[in-house]
């Protein structure tokens, strides 16, 4: 079994997460990643694993809350409450934009 990962595979997990890493942090990385990918693989030797046997301490009989109907907000109030808005639609902040990454 390797010890490490190699530079290319690390770079490639770091581009992934979108950081950038110093070449000792690169090294570092290399040894580090390797172990917990070592220790994450040891599910798989573990025998007799099988779906149909997994024990939860859920029960699968949860109570979920009857719907009812309630009295609708005034879209105007809505929008005029929110932080920044433009006409009838609230502007909220690009969390992923076109083009990255793609």
């Amino acid at each position: 079994m390797e010890e490490a990962l190699t530079k290319e595979e690390v770079l490639h997990v770091a581009d992934l997460a979108r950081i950038s890493l110093t070449e000792e942090e690169i090294s570092k990385y290399q040894v580090e990643l390797k172990k917990l990918l070592n220790d994450v693989e040891k599910i798989n030797e573990v025998k007799g694993y099988d779906d149909d046997i997994l024990i939860a301490c859920w029960n699968n009989n949860a109570e979920l809350r009857k719907d009812e109907e309630g009295t609708m907000l005034d879209p105007k109030e809505v929008v005029n409450n929110a932080p920044r808005h433009s006409g009838n639609y609230i502007e909220v902040p690009v969390v992923i934009s076109e083009g990255e990454g793609a």
